[in-house]
């Protein structure tokens, strides 16, 4: 049996009856990364020792009669995550040699809850990109075609879950860095509601749009993960106190989707949105009028200035964020003989040119002088977006719209063109922005590569996007396709 292409659910059931062992599972695992992951490239580094030992622990933990929905599974962990005792990099030579004291708190439940951690996922340096080629270490390919991108800045998280290198993996959305990647590798990506997990121990980017969420290959493994991640964290004052539900229990509720109403925002069905993704994208809402949903259009007019308020905002957040690696306290330490030469250097030489340029966007419009025309202008936009989606969701429960413009693009064909990679990021930014929650779902394929439906829905709708898209995951078999790249 190949264990390693087992969900999580599948992987519970074998292991609370006694069919498989963790360590079973977690060698079958490692074997898999041991065999593709020259290919894919997905992960940064990986701990096979640590994660037989962790995979020991958890069957020693399930022989006293613990059981956990995540006790034993192997998961694989953005390197932009904190983890006590491993080196974790944020794809950037700064933090090269980094190893963190001290785990971050989507990472202590997991642990916690006896999962198992495989190895640390690739990267675009400090999450800044769209195809995790701008990694410091090394580009990840896409399982389905190994010459396109998996997405990014969680690209190597999504290769990871889709080459089967883990049963899930944790990865971040700043911009769509979650749903963007599952989109072009096949997975199910969720954004939780900004809030819902704690953000302790991510290495920020954006501090009021960074979120942590879950990369797996069905949308039950999705609601499993979510409800060990989810719930207040007194280290992170953004975390809501609300009390986590059973995600699970609440998506299965109800055989059909009579009742529910879908919104279709017109504004993300425009120029730009490739032929063959928007084909899919209207069969697959067609699929969901045929489970009993109400199809509503809805506008969400202020959608166009999503890209430049998002790049504004997140720009000069980065900015504050990585004025702290100096050379000084922690990180790569370049001596250049005095205290601004050190520091000039070091951040010459330990940041990538997609950080740099995204460093001086940000104190640009943050300066003395251009702060109410560029950052105070675009937060104030940001308001009127959130008043779309606010307006929009008293009239439909969710709303459904391409994950992305187009499927993965081929290795380098925009790393020249900033512009041009931003803008795939073009469907998901404004969820980012309004702080709700989405998810990617596959439903179908344009030429050759998958394509993601996102679902999104008002700030703590995860139970409403989870049993629309587990309805749809049910009805197709998208889903269980295996990654032609990989035979």
């Amino acid at each position: 049996m190949e264990l390693y292409k087992l969900t999580i659910h599948e992987a519970q059931e074998k292991l609370r009856y006694g069919d498989i062992s963790s360590v079973e599972l977690t060698e079958s695992v490692l074997e898999q990364i041991e065999a593709v992951d020259g290919q894919v490239r997905a992960y940064i580094s990986t701990q096979p020792e640590l994660a037989l030992q962790m995979a020991r622990f958890a069957d020693e933990r399930r022989a006293t009669g613990e059981d956990n929905p995540l006790l034993g599974i192997p998961i694989g962990i953005k390197d932009a995550i904190v983890t006590h005792g491993v080196t974790t990099t944020a794809g950037s030579k700064i933090l090269e040699n980094f190893v963190p004291p001290y785990d971050a708190t989507a990472v202590a439940k997991l642990r916690q809850a006896g999962a198992v951690f495989v190895g640390k996922c690739n990267t675009d340096e400090f999450t800044m990109g769209s195809s995790t080629e701008h990694s410091a270490f090394h580009q990840t390919n896409n399982p389905w075609d190994l010459n396109r991108v998996p997405g990014g800045s969680s690209g190597g998280s999504a290769a990871a879950t889709a080459a089967y290198e883990a049963l899930a993996a944790l990865g971040t959305d700043t911009g769509g860095s979650i749903r963007q990647p599952a989109s072009f590798c096949g997975v199910v990506g969720l954004k939780p509601t900004y809030g819902r997990v704690s953000r302790y121990g991510l290495i920020a980017h954006g501090s009021s749009l960074d979120q942590l969420g879950p990369l797996t290959r069905d949308v039950e493994d999705a609601a499993i993960m979510l409800g060990c991640l989810a719930g207040h964290d007194p280290h992170d004052g953004t975390t809501l106190t609300h009390a986590v539900p059973d995600y699970v229990a609440e998506m299965k509720q109800g055989d059909d989707l009579k009742g529910v109403k879908v919104g279709v925002p017109q504004e993300y069905f425009v120029e730009g949105l490739d032929q063959g993704v928007s084909e899919t994208i209207q069969a697959a809402i067609k699929q969901l009028k045929t489970l009993g949903a109400e199809i509503i259009e809805v506008s969400l007019p202020h959608t166009e200035y999503g890209i430049p308020v998002y790049y504004m905002i997140a720009t000069a957040e980065a900015s504050a964020n990585l004025s702290r690696y100096d050379g000084v306290r922690y990180g790569l330490r370049v001596d250049g003989g005095d205290m601004w030469n050190t520091f000039n250097e070091t951040r010459e030489a330990g940041f990538g040119p997609e950080v740099k340029r995204r460093i001086m966007l940000g104190t640009y419009a943050l300066s003395a002088g251009y702060y109410d025309a560029y950052y105070l202008k675009a937060q104030k936009v940001r308001t009127l977006i959130r008043r779309d989606f606010e307006q929009a969701f008293e009239q439909v429960d969710v709303m459904v719209a391409p994950t992305a413009p187009t499927v993965a693009f081929e290795l380098g064909s925009k790393t020249d063109d900033p512009l041009e990679m931003y803008l795939s990021d073009t469907f998901t930014i404004t969820l980012n922005l309004v702080g709700g929650c989405g998810l990617s779902v596959p439903c179908g394929f344009s030429e050759g590569m998958p394509v993601g439906l996102q679902i999104f829905g008002p700030p703590l709708g995860e139970s409403a996007i989870l049993k629309v898209a587990h309805r749809y995951e049910q009805s197709t078999n998208w889903h269980q396709q295996t990654p032609s790249a990989l035979g």
